[in-house]
């Protein structure tokens, strides 16, 4: 057979090696390129969730607060059969020159008034205030002595409180509160028995009555001294209302030239108000 033939069919022979060849190069190129892929992908930053937003809680927001209503204020002393002379004999008077006058001018004797020796007294000197003490059994010979030392010395069966005027202007109500309910609790720690009243402020005359001394702080000290007694479980004695006129003030038939201090016959007309509005 000739040579040519032979080389023609000899070519063939290493065809399948070259194919063989051929497909790993392929293999291999597709196995790098897949596991690349892969190596990418898991090197791929992933995006971490967003957190949701924390939840905000809003309060509701409240509504104006409604004014709380006032205490009930105790009802004054009502009117009452006249108690007569008798029933003035058993009270005593704390207070200040309105008080002291009182006295002064003869309608209840000095044993009955408990005023310092200046003859007056304001509510804020109430703790460290002296009091001209007449003892009954020694009228002769007073003796000073602190409120509750009096209260203490005396016991008396009634004890009307007459304060509040001198002071009510540089007083608030705190203040003003704190020291009355003070003078009751001193006193009732050294006469527990004593029947305590409240008495009210009188009225003044505006614009003749000293700095501070007018109608306008008489109506809310007034106030004040109900809230108190009220507090203490105490009567409330109105004589306010037989002395203020129409304007509010106090009637030019009972007023001194002052404007605050009452004339000498106003007392009879107080201390009759108060036998018939008799506290038992």
């Amino acid at each position: 057979m000739p040579s040519h033939v032979r080389r023609r069919r000899g070519a063939p022979r290493y065809l399948p090696a070259i194919l063989c060849a051929a497909l790993c190069v392929v293999l291999f190129l597709a196995v790098y390129l897949l596991a690349g892929g892969r190596e990418d992908a898991g090197s791929a930053s992933v995006p971490t969730p967003t957190a949701e937003p924390a939840a905000v809680t809003v309060e509701p927001t409240a509504g104006p607060t409604a004014e709380p209503s006032p205490e009930p204020t105790p009802e004054a002393l009502p009117e009452t059969a006249d108690a007569g002379q008798q029933y003035v004999d058993r009270l005593t008077f704390l207070g200040d020159s309105l008080t002291y006058h009182m006295a002064l001018f003869g309608y209840v004797p000095f044993t009955q008034v408990w005023v310092p020796e200046i003859a007056t007294l304001a509510l804020f000197s109430c703790p460290t205030a002296l009091i001209n003490y007449y003892p009954k059994d020694d009228p002769e010979n007073p003796r000073e002595l602190s409120i509750a030392d009096t209260a203490a010395a005396a016991q008396p069966e009634y004890l009307v409180i007459s304060l509040g005027v001198n002071g009510m202007a540089v007083l608030d109500e705190d203040e003003f509160k704190r020291y009355y309910s003070d003078l009751i609790d001193s006193i009732l720690e050294n006469s527990p028995d004593t029947k305590i009243i409240c008495q009210s402020i009188y009225p003044v005359v505006d614009g003749v009555a000293p700095k501070g001394i007018t109608n306008e702080n008489v109506v809310k000290a007034n106030r004040w001294i109900q809230d108190v007694a009220k507090q203490a479980g105490l009567p409330y004695l109105n004589t306010y209302e037989i002395l203020v006129d129409d304007a509010g003030g106090l009637a030019a038939q009972y007023a001194r030239e002052d404007g605050y201090h009452v004339t000498e016959g106003t007392y009879e007309l107080i201390l009759q108000y108060i036998r018939t509005h008799a506290y038992e």
